[in-house]
């Protein structure tokens, strides 16, 4: 994968682990934010994102929009600065080029922890808690209307990937920023979020297939 993926990176490192089962936090931050953020079937939206890469003056910048369907994955589609698109569901990860060609990134039957992605994928960009408690430890915070969590990875092996991940939102996670362990730092935000249509479209279908 390449560096414009981060989202998809950090989740490649979460499959050299056997999935844990789902913790509940007690804390009283990590409750009220539980119940706050939102648990559609279907959230689309836009995203821009930056990365800092260590050694490098000027970020890597992109944009572009993604679907995250609860019972199918994710599509995340970058428009900008090179069209590509990458799908994420519970059997495989699916990479497609501008040139239209497709690739397998990943196959659940060569790597059969890989059916934990999607639910790691979407509790990321959901702001599932209690899912990401299973692999993070959780800081959490309200700012004012909104909430901050601060994870860190419970696994020696995921440390050695990253450092944090850190998500900020309301009724939706608006941004998320990873620090790798080498100090390369992603800061994607997101906007113009919509649950609706709550189904998905033909198209949205299509590309899950």
């Amino acid at each position: 994968m390449n560096r414009s993926l981060p989202l998809t990176r950090v989740l490649l490192c979460a499959l050299l682990l056997v999935a844990a089962p789902l913790v509940q936090a007690a804390d009283a931050a990590v409750d009220a934010i539980t119940q706050a953020v939102a648990r559609p079937d279907v959230l689309r939206g836009q995203f821009t994102q930056e990365k800092q890469v260590s050694g490098f003056k000027n970020p890597l910048r992109s944009q572009g929009q993604f679907v995250v369907a609860r019972k199918h994955g994710v599509i995340w589609s970058t428009l900008k600065p090179f069209p590509s698109e990458v799908v994420v569901t519970a059997d495989r990860i699916l990479s497609r080029q501008r040139d239209g060609s497709t690739r397998v990134e990943l196959d659940a039957r060569q790597q059969p922890a890989m059916r934990s992605v999607n639910a790691i994928m979407f509790a990321l960009m959901s702001g599932d808690v209690q899912a990401l408690s299973s692999q993070f430890n959780v800081e959490a915070t309200r700012e004012g209307q909104g909430w901050r969590l601060k994870l860190t990875p419970k696994s020696a092996m995921l440390a050695k990937a990253f450092q944090s991940l850190t998500l900020q939102g309301d009724r939706y996670v608006r941004q998320v920023e990873i620090i790798e362990a080498n100090q390369d730092r992603t800061r994607i935000q997101f906007t113009a979020l919509s649950e609706a249509p709550a189904a998905l479209n033909a198209d949205e279908a299509r590309r899950f297939e």
